[in-house]
């Protein structure tokens, strides 16, 4: 029987030089994520919970648990209803336990990052064009989920244009099917998305994963 879990992500940004940064974790050389460039979060606590089984109430949660996550992984504290709701992730389905992911966005606050050392080996701002560099270089590890929110983050000049335009638009939802002998990680709307063969010309919401660089397709 696969175990649903919920966990929560906060996407920190921050106006750079000519572009939005980002906030990425380093996680330590073990467990799921290891070694992965990561935003800070994880998984929901009893102590995030709000009342109530309402889809609000589900939000709330996963708010509350990606602010004590930032706090507790960075020493940064963002009021819960700063958070702009993003996306939601969902690994495939065959997996026995599965965490289904809140992503936000939130303006960064002032002040120096402090890592958890148990959790947290580096941290970086860093342009979303800048990671997905190094990441095609081999010189960082990202995850798909990942990937996929710093190649959107691209089209956003700066923070409030970022916050505006995510706030206006529907949460994005992904649950994500895997094409490993063809290298693919494939999301609803891609026509091999429930296992039909690929046309020229059909619809595409794909992310190649199979070599690097890594190349995302969505028509």
């Amino acid at each position: 029987m696969t175990e649903i879990r919920t966990a929560a992500t906060l996407v920190l940004l921050r106006d750079g030089s000519g572009a939005i940064e980002v906030l990425l974790l380093q996680r330590p050389d073990r467990g799921n994520f290891a070694g992965g460039w990561v935003f800070p979060g994880g998984k929901v606590e009893p102590v995030d919970r709000a009342g109530g089984e309402s889809v609000e109430a589900e939000e709330a949660t996963a708010r509350n648990a990606a602010t004590r996550e930032t706090a507790e992984e960075t020493g940064l504290t963002v009021e819960p209803g700063a958070l702009v709701p993003l996306s939601q992730w969902s690994p495939p389905r065959d997996l026995p336990v599965q965490f289904h992911t809140w992503f936000f966005v939130a303006e960064a606050p002032e002040g120096e990052i402090v890592m958890q050392p148990s959790e947290v080996v580096d941290a970086a701002w860093i342009r979303p064009a800048d990671a997905l560099k190094r990441h095609g270089a081999g010189e960082l590890r990202l995850f798909p989920p990942t990937w996929v929110t710093l190649d959107a983050l691209m089209a956003h000049p700066t923070v409030d244009a970022a916050l505006q335009a995510i706030g206006q638009r529907e949460l994005q939802r992904y649950v994500t099917r895997q094409d490993p002998q063809r290298g693919l990680a494939m999301w609803d709307g891609d026509e091999g998305y429930d296992g039909a063969a690929d046309t020229e010309d059909g619809p595409r919401h794909r992310l190649h994963v199979g070599s690097l660089p890594w190349r995302f397709e969505h028509r």
